[in-house]
Formats: C-alpha cells, sequence, structure tokens
C-alpha cells in the first residue's frame, strides 16, 4: 500500500485503469467490484496527502482524486451499456428477454432502472466508496477533532 502512495500519478493512474478494467470483467460488466475498488483508492490517495496539509485541501484533492477514478469507471459503463440504451427506442426488441434483471413492475421500467444504475449510480456510489475511505484514514491519521 505504502509503494502505490509514492508512486507518480501517471503510473497510478494506468495501475488504477487496469485494475478497473480488471474489476469490470470480475463483475462481468456489472461495477459491484469497481466500487469495491473505491476503498482502496480512497485509502491510497489519503496516505498519498502530506501530513502537514491543511485539511481543506486534503478533502478537495480527495474529492478530486474520487471524481477522477469514478470518470474512468463512468466512460467504462457508458461504452458497456449505453449501446443497450438504444435497444429501449427499437420497437421490435423484446425488452422482457435482454438478460436485464426484472425488478420493476414492467420490462420498459426494468430496463431503465438497470441501465440508469449501471452508468450514472454506480460510479456515484464509488466517489462515496472512495471518499469515506479516505476520510477514515484521515481520522485515523490526523485525529477526529
Amino acid at each position: 500500500m505504502l509503494r502505490l502512495a509514492t508512486m507518480g500519478r501517471r503510473s497510478l493512474l494506468t495501475v488504477y485503469v487496469v485494475a478497473d478494467v480488471i474489476c469490470v470483467g470480475l463483475g462481468m460488466s456489472v461495477p459491484i467490484f469497481c466500487i469495491l475498488l473505491g476503498f482502496i483508492v480512497g485509502r491510497v490517495l489519503a496516505l498519498r496527502a502530506p501530513a502537514s496539509e491543511e485539511r481543506s485541501r486534503s478533502a478537495r484533492r480527495l474529492l478530486a482524486g474520487a471524481s477522477l477514478t469514478s470518470s474512468v469507471t463512468l466512460a467504462m459503463m457508458a461504452v458497456i451499456w449505453g449501446p443497450f440504451g438504444a435497444m429501449y427506442f427499437d420497437p421490435t426488441v423484446d425488452l422482457a428477454n435482454t438478460g436485464v434483471p426484472m425488478i420493476l413492475y414492467t420490462p420498459q421500467a426494468s430496463f431503465v432502472g438497470w441501465i440508469v444504475l449501471m452508468i450514472v449510480v454506480s460510479p456515484l456510489l464509488q466517489i462515496l466508496a472512495t471518499v469515506f475511505a479516505g476520510t477514515v484514514v484521515f481520522a485515523r491519521l490526523r485525529g477526529a477533532s
């Protein structure tokens, strides 16, 4: 973990993109492992912050890093699940047989809910996981005062 905290920005971003692609593959295009990766990213981002740095500046840097890493996941989810959104407007497609879980009342609502969950909600959950983990590390390192 300390080795990741001392790496350069570009190499750290490269390591993150590779890990994010692996997490998307492990989840079979469902970004549950990407959200869990956010906890590790938050820890690394918090460890990279200098101890003498002002808290508000550290928090801004943590949020900027979380937004950057989440935008990578957002881009991947848009590439993977975005083309499925066009299926909604095709009247010949049977949305009940697309493989999307039917969790709502109608296939159309379930399909739209699934696409929004994959493309929008999952990256937001990743930001929350990253910021939470970073805040916990900040509290442990600097005291919770």
